[in-house]
């Protein structure tokens, strides 16, 4: 008999309003969807089709203003700022299209600041293992001004693998990059996603770059794209 795979996200009927001069703007409506332990899940659309106000909503860095979000069990549009920050201090990475990098830290120190800030007395020891497992070994002791784009973006995607968290969140991982370097951070990305077991959840408008996870949501206007047959088959839970 097959197990049952393990819930590790559940969005119900979320929606996301915002004040505006003229009164409310609604960013998303109506989005419900389950992601389960592993999975490789895109959510993909154009500029201001409501994906990376998703993801936020999907991370615990904002709330929904309707709708329940739960992420390994834990409530998250019932939890406090602070308990959703531990939340996320436990069972969360990230990856942004920005890097994000301390300008006044070296590769290394970037790297284990998230395990050092946890109390991993290792910390030293895995973030050289990370470096080296994405190709920076010899860069340990550069500040981010002297790495490439792509060099930055390879230190982000240790950092967000160092305290082994259950998902991580990406937020058009590449985009910043040229083709060639972009190509070799999706592989690292899905590599380390592989080899820890990590759920990814990846928010792109790069349709190849989707094609590569297990699952795609195609957004428009702050909603999943229905007639798309692998949403459809996800967005009605509950």
């Amino acid at each position: 008999m097959n197990k049952t795979p393990e819930l590790h996200i559940k969005a119900i009927n979320l929606a996301k309003r915002v004040k505006v001069p003229e009164g409310s703007l609604t960013i998303l409506h109506d989005i419900s969807l389950t992601i389960n332990r592993g999975e490789t899940v895109a959510i993909v659309g154009a500029s201001g089709s409501g994906k990376s106000t998703l993801l936020s909503l999907l991370a615990g860095l904002d709330t929904p203003s309707e709708g329940e979000i739960y992420m390994a069990g834990q409530p998250l549009h019932q939890l406090s700022e602070d308990e959703r920050a531990g939340v996320r201090a436990r069972d969360v990475g990230f990856v942004f299209q920005s890097f994000l990098l301390l300008p006044s830290l070296t590769a290394l120190e970037n790297v284990t600041l998230p395990a050092e800030l946890s109390g991993d007395r290792k910390a030293r020891e895995r973030g050289l293992a990370l470096l080296e497992q994405v190709g920076l070994t010899a860069r340990a002791d550069f500040f981010p001004s002297q790495l490439s784009g792509g060099e930055q973006q390879r230190v982000a995607i240790a950092r967000a693998f160092i305290t082994k968290p259950a998902i991580l969140f990406a937020d058009e991982p590449s985009a910043n990059l040229d083709a060639v370097t972009g190509k070799m951070i999706e592989d690292l990305l899905f590599e380390l996603n592989d080899s820890q077991g990590t759920t990814l959840v990846l928010v792109t408008h790069n349709n190849e770059l989707a094609q590569r996870c297990q699952r795609q949501h195609k957004m428009r206007s702050g909603s999943f794209v229905t007639s798309d047959a692998a949403t459809e088959e996800t967005a009605n839970v509950g």
